[in-house]
């Protein structure tokens, strides 16, 4: 069976992966993650993953290799990690109503076959209006200072939401399962 190696620092795309019950290494890619002029969202996400995947391939050149990015976008705007609570609030009440659509991209690298299979996947979620003591509530409680879009959807951040919308929930937290499992099998690997 071919090695796989995660291609991330995220202690939430561990614990996403983790949940498959597969061995696996990770290292963490060290690129230029800015945006190019006039890239989309989901082309640039598309294109972290990617380039992260190969990266890490420097260091292994053997197996299958995992890359994901993810970026939220309100309006077309990019919602990054916001690492203060004065940026948290102000995402969050820039989010209050509103639909955000996180796009992850999700790039697996055949080391050995020198093949790359991607895609950008999006996830919508819709919002509830909040009032500016409970997004302080939220902020306090969650410390989602380092979460794109200010909350972290696992924990208490379902609480924001009136309605999810996407095919599988773990591309909210970061790694889409179901679409990582069909690019595994399209390299001759079951996780079963």
């Amino acid at each position: 069976m071919q090695s796989l190696i995660l291609a991330s620092s995220s202690p939430y795309r561990r614990e996403i992966l983790d949940k498959l019950g597969l061995n696996y290494t990770h290292s963490s890619p060290d690129i230029d993650e800015s945006a190019k002029p006039g890239e989309s969202i989901p082309d640039l996400v598309k294109r972290l993953a990617e380039e992260k995947a190969l990266a890490v391939a420097e260091q292994f050149p053997h197996g299958l290799i995992i890359g994901s990015d993810q970026a939220a976008s309100l309006n077309n705007q990019i919602l990054g990690k916001p690492y203060t609570s004065e940026k948290a609030f102000d995402q969050l009440k820039a989010s209050s109503g509103q639909r955000i659509t996180f796009y992850t991209g999700l790039a697996v690298f055949n080391a050995d076959q020198q093949t790359m299979l991607s895609e950008a996947i999006p996830f919508t979620v819709h919002f509830r209006t909040l009032t500016d003591e409970q997004i302080r509530a939220y902020i306090e409680k969650e410390q989602p200072l380092n979460c794109a879009g200010s909350f972290k959807c696992e924990g208490l951040g379902i609480a924001l939401f009136s309605k999810l919308e996407g095919d599988d929930p773990n591309t909210l937290i970061g790694l889409p399962l179901i679409k990582l499992i069909s690019f595994l099998e399209q390299n001759q690997f079951s996780v079963l």
